[in-house]
């Protein structure tokens, strides 16, 4: 034998060593090999979770769930026979066109021909049952459950949001989260902010398979399967009664009402008007696709939830706010008497000079223009600009929850604005700005602007004498109260230890003269016999046509259970149209029945939603038949008779536009 012969044999022998120790060396230390060979013979089935249910304060169910189903292919197992019959019996059968059936399949046969792909999604239960018995005669064929959501009433849709299929955006967002395509994921409100709760975790059973890829039964014993976890239940705050009588009041109306229990910051109502039913984005395929649309398309905006999300000028609401800080900083005490000068500002007649407890009383625009003077000038008298002040006062108004996020559980809280010294830098272009140009800042207008929710806490923090908790919406999670953020539950103090005069002193003179708005000021509408409401009226300018009518308030004035905020757009004056909707609110929270059925009437006939004729709704008959209660007609008159109209008030400078003044 050669030398090359023997070299040849060498080498195959070498060869055939290292591929017997490698192979060796896979099979017997190797885990990659053996999950390799699992997977060729071993088929993941994923299992979707119950989502978890909501019910309201009062442990009523107004989020439940019903089954879903979804029509599965295997595009190498599935089969029709050539003939053009046989695919139109097909999708007669499962309701399908011949155009879908051939774009489905050939996607899916494309993508991912050995893996079960979604034929058709969202079958409802009785739908469902006419096909069941058809789909083993299909080879490749097969479904899976899912739940989708059904609720139990036609309300609070903001505050509930909505599921859709998860996107390739939030996919992606979510890849450590275990979601796949097709999907449902929280999309707004509730639905979104407690989404990690309700979702509950997905499960997995592994389906051993023969080389032609027929079941065999369960893997290993089913010893690696995952069973699914169902969604956490949620309770929330909310009181259904008075959310939907809050919606009733708000028909025909744009703005929100927020209730808050002061003591715990539960969130009690969540209205934004105008509104949808919720059930129009939980129900079947194509339907929910073009409610959708519709709805977002909508020129009254029922989706955007102005509750959390409107900013709006305070208005005369801010007093209240800026009486506090003034005496808490030392800028002026509860005895200081300034006189309605009309020259600064315009005003009705009222009793003159006034203190605090009268300017609020009497909601007089000259005494904060005076007042928010003092407020600026206290930490330099002497400066050119009011840098100092300014920066002082905004610090103390976040304190009270305004210009900043309040952080609650609420879906896209939006922060406000209140303008800090390097606001006005950005927008004169100088820092050599004078206090004439942002006096009006002293009654709410300006470049403030307040959420709904922000001011429904003001009104708890006064109610409160001083401190506030996180307004939030949901209160336990499976029944238990403590697995709800900490932060939630934790007092804020509002007023810095530093304050000449804080805690029930430096509060209680403003809530007395709360209380006075009703009994002999601006809100005498708003009174309820019986019942000690401390109040504070607002007119919000508005450049774009009639003002916001605005008002907050809480009650009883003793251990106080409701805080509220109540804006209306182009409805005028607070103490006319805001502050009887919350005192309507209140006598059904406190008393649970609402005796004063004039007024109510009054309330949810007047209609403020002027149509223009350039404003035109496309809306299918299936939107129209759900959104009927919000159908609107023309109105001539937006203000009482007996009420009559005041001039537009006098801007201080070119700069400094103020509104109306508050009328009795």
């Amino acid at each position: 034998m050669d030398i090359r012969a023997i070299f040849v044999i060498f080498a195959i022998v070498l060869v055939s060593a290292i591929f017997a120790i490698k192979l060796f060396s896979i099979q017997i230390f190797s885990n990659g090999y053996e999950e390799e060979a699992k997977n060729n013979v071993v088929e993941r089935v994923r299992t979707i979770p119950r989502r978890g249910m909501i019910y309201d304060r009062d442990n009523n169910l107004i989020v439940a769930n019903e089954y879903s189903y979804e029509l599965m292919v295997k595009p190498r197992e599935f089969k029709l026979a050539k003939n053009t019959n046989d695919s139109l019996r097909f999708c007669e059968i499962f309701s399908l066109s011949i155009e879908e059936l051939r774009n489905k399949l050939f996607r899916a046969r494309r993508y991912a021909p050995y893996l079960p792909t979604v034929l058709k999604k969202q079958i409802d239960s009785e739908s469902f049952a006419m096909i069941q018995d058809r789909i083993t005669d299909y080879p490749g064929l097969s479904y899976q459950a899912r739940t989708i959501r059904r609720y139990q009433t036609t309300h609070f849709a903001s505050g509930l949001g909505f599921i859709r299929e998860i996107d390739n955006e939030s996919l992606e967002d979510k890849k450590s989260d275990d979601y796949e395509p097709g999907d449902l994921i929280g999309k707004a409100g509730i639905e979104a902010s407690y989404e990690k709760y309700l979702r509950g975790t997905p499960g997995f059973k592994y389906i051993l398979l023969n080389v032609n890829r027929v079941e065999k039964g369960r893997f290993n014993g089913g010893k690696d399967d995952k069973s699914a976890m169902a969604g956490s239940n949620l309770t929330t705050s909310i009181q259904m009664d008075l959310q939907t009588y809050g919606e009733e009041l708000m028909q025909n109306k744009i703005g929100s009402i927020v209730a808050i229990e002061p003591e715990t910051g539960e969130i009690l109502a969540l209205v934004s008007a105008p509104t949808y039913d919720p059930n129009l984005l939980s129900g079947k395929g194509r339907e929910v696709t073009a409610n959708y649309h519709q709805l977002l398309n909508d020129i009254d905006k029922p989706m955007f939830n102005r509750a959390t999300m409107a900013l709006y000028p305070p208005g005369s609401t801010i007093k209240t706010v800026q009486s506090i800080i003034a005496v808490g900083m030392g800028a002026v005490d509860f005895t200081q008497r300034f006189s309605c000068a009309k020259n600064l500002v315009k005003c009705h007649g009222h009793p003159s000079p006034v203190d605090i407890a009268g300017s609020i009383q009497y909601s007089c625009n000259p005494y904060y223009h005076q007042l928010f003077r003092r407020i600026l000038n206290h930490q330099d008298e002497r400066a050119e600009t009011p840098r100092k002040g300014l920066k002082v006062w905004n610090e103390y108004m976040k304190r009270f929850g305004l210009g900043r996020k309040l952080n609650t559980d609420l879906f896209m809280e939006k922060a406000g604005r209140i303008p800090s010294p390097e606001y006005y830098d950005r927008k004169f272009q100088t820092t050599a700005w004078h206090r004439s140009s942002i006096y009006s800042l002293s009654i709410g207008q300006g470049e403030m602007g307040t959420t709904p929710l922000q001011m429904a806490n003001i009104a708890a923090i006064i109610a409160n004498r001083g401190y506030y908790r996180i307004p939030h919406i949901v209160k336990a999670i499976d029944g238990d109260t403590s697995l709800i953020d900490k932060r939630l539950r934790e007092k804020i103090t509002v007023m810095p230890d530093s304050s000449v005069i804080n805690g029930k002193e430096l509060f209680e003179p403003v809530v007395n003269a709360m209380e006075r708005v009703l009994t002999a000021g601006t809100a005498s509408r708003g009174q309820l016999h019986g019942v000690q409401i401390c109040g504070k009226t607002g007119t919000a300018q508005n450049s774009q046509g009639e003002d916001h009518s605005v008002f907050i308030a809480f009650a009883p004035k003793i251990n106080p259970k409701i805080a509220i905020a109540v804006y209306i757009e182009n409805a005028g004056f607070g103490g006319t149209w805001a502050a009887p909707i919350a005192s309507l609110m209140i006598e059904k929270y406190l008393k649970k029945e609402v005796k004063r059925k004039a007024l109510e009437k009054s309330i949810i006939e007047k209609n403020f939603i002027i149509l223009k004729k350039d404003r035109k709704k496309k809306i299918t008959p299936t939107v129209v038949e759900n959104l009927q209660r919000l159908a609107v007609t023309p109105v001539k008159d937006s203000k009482p008779k007996d009420i009559p109209s005041e001039k537009k008030a006098v801007p201080t400078s070119s700069i400094a536009v103020l509104p109306k003044s508050e009328k009795k």
